[in-house]
Order: C-alpha cells, then structure tokens, then sequence
C-alpha cells in the first residue's frame, strides 16, 4: 500500500481518482491547490504524487519543477493529468520533471495501471554507488563524477545514466528504457530518448563512447 497525495481543482475528477486508488488499496489524500498540498507534504511525504496542470494557485509544471529541486522530493515518483493533448505540452511536463502523464479524459483502469507501474518502477534497491571504472554515480548526493569531476545532469539524464550502467554490458531495448524512465512509449518520447543520450554523451567527454547504440535494438553501456 502507498500512500498517494493528489492535487486536482476539480472535484468531481478528484473524488473519481481517489475513490480508485483507495479502491485498489492505497492511502490517498486529495488536495484542491498547491497551498494545501505543499502543507501537507511539508509534514508528511507521500510515496507518488498526482498532479492536475491546470491548478488555481500554481501551474502543475512549477510544482514539479520545484519538488525536482529539493533533495527529499528529487526521486518523488511524479503522474501528470492533462486536459492539455499537443506535443510540445506533453514533452514540456516530462522535461519538467514529470515520471508519467495521463490524458484528460481517462477510465479509472488506465490510472491505476500508471500508479502501479511507476511505483513497481521506482521500488528499485537502494543502491547509494553504481560505478563503472572512473565514472561513479553516488545517489545519496544526486552526483555524477568522472574521473573526480563532478559533472552536471540533468535530472532524466541522470536517470537514464543510472538505468544503463545498473545493466551495463547489456544491451537494453528502446522500449524498456522508455517504460522505465518515461513510462510510456510514443514518437515523440523516442525522440527525445535520443536527445538526451546524444547530450549524456557529450557531457561525460571519453565516456560517452561507451554508450553504445545497437541498431534497431537500443542502447548499451561498456
């Protein structure tokens, strides 16, 4: 059981997402702006957050933004409900920070399929180093090194980093590191899991050669 804190003006669609999630065994509180939620998580935080981007107080967007920058809500498992459908609207709340989103209107399934995928996602062991000759990925500072230098990622940078060298030497679909970093997969977010391999690459100097694509497969670090 999870404890789940969402934040939805609306609500009708707020009573729905929690009547579901408490139905599918989780502790749920719902909040109706920003206020109340930073209220709350300033006393408790939850184990997932979900979030409306259309919000009274504060955009959804921002909300993310600044949980990202703080250490105690950086990895916070992060869902993202949008009545906004165009691309570059979707890609802004994943490169905000968002983990997943979902589109405004959903059946009461598909959100509790995202909420249990991205917690079994996240419900990884805590490893505090993962290395790989001299680069060196300390989790309890959310720090990259290379060679001793402390290099600056972004944070789905860091975790797709952090995907490839806990399976380095294996090569890993697209596929999977799509579901595992973005949780979905489409065109667009391809795209952008191109993107940020070519910019880990620039910004790890010699080590980005290790990151290796395999053609119509995926990627492998080595």
């Amino acid at each position: 059981m999870a404890l789940i804190y969402i934040v939805e003006d609306d609500e009708s669609i707020r009573e729905i997402e929690e009547f579901s999630l408490k139905n599918a065994g989780h502790k749920v509180m719902g909040f109706c702006n920003a206020k109340d939620l930073y209220y709350q998580m300033d006393k408790v935080l939850p184990d997932l957050l979900v979030a409306d981007i259309m919000l009274p107080d504060e955009n959804g967007n921002e909300i993310v933004k600044k949980l990202r920058k703080s250490p105690d809500t950086r990895s916070l498992p992060i869902i993202m409900v949008t009545a906004k459908t165009t691309d570059i609207d979707l890609v802004k709340s994943i490169e905000d920070g968002a983990d997943d989103y979902i589109k405004k209107p959903f059946s009461v399934m598909e959100l509790i399929s995202r909420v249990k995928a991205l917690l079994r996602r996240t419900a990884t062991e805590n490893i505090k180093l993962l290395e790989l000759d001299g680069l060196v990925i300390n989790n309890e500072k959310h720090e990259v090194t290379v060679d001793g230098k402390a290099i600056e990622l972004a944070y789905k940078e860091y975790e797709l980093l952090s995907f490839l060298v806990i399976n380095k030497g294996i090569v890993v679909s697209r596929d999977s590191i799509l579901e595992r970093i973005w949780g979905y997969n489409s065109v667009v977010e391809s795209r952008t899991l191109d993107n940020h391999i070519k910019t880990l690459r620039q910004k790890l100097g010699d080590y980005g050669s290790r990151i290796r694509t395999v053609r119509n497969v995926g990627y492998v670090i080595e």
